[in-house]
């Protein structure tokens, strides 16, 4: 499996897949393509997708707020095609977003997550998030809190 980052050729598989996710939050397309650009002011972000030997089997989303060290991040989205899971494949993203954000100067990065989703909890918390908060009724389709998580960078 490899982890690179997203180019324009990959953008309507990316989708597919976010479509496909029922837990992934879904984004217009241009949000996917704004993704692209290289942005080089206060906002950054990053889109990661994860190849195997089928095509594309996930992807991953990272946001810089801020160009010191203040800045901001969160890890925004993570998808991985339901015959992938459970093979490390979210752990390579989000591993490779995190180290994004890093090297963007980021001191912090947060990520909200449905409480129902225990494997994602726990994903979070095996590379050192640890939860810091709740949003009751945060998500839609299903109703579900989100659980706040925090990785400390620095």
């Amino acid at each position: 499996m490899t982890v690179r980052l997203a180019g324009v050729a990959d953008l309507e598989t990316v989708i597919q897949l976010e479509r496909a996710t029922k837990e992934a939050p879904h984004w217009a397309e241009a949000e996917y393509v704004a993704m692209l650009v290289p942005a080089s002011g206060a906002v950054r972000r990053c889109l990661f997708v994860a190849e195997g030997e089928l095509g594309l089997i996930g992807f991953a989303v990272g946001k810089v707020i801020g160009i010191d060290s203040e800045s901001s991040s969160e890890l925004e989205n993570v998808a991985v095609s339901s015959d992938a899971r459970r093979a490390g494949v979210g752990r390579m993203l989000c591993a490779a977003v995190i180290d994004w954000c890093r090297a963007q100067g980021a001191a912090a990065i947060e990520l909200e997550v449905r409480s129902a989703s225990a494997g994602a909890i726990a994903l979070y918390s095996g590379l050192g998030f640890v939860a810091e908060g709740r949003r009751s009724g945060y998500y839609q389709a299903p109703l579900d809190d989100a659980v706040l998580m925090w990785l400390k960078l620095a």
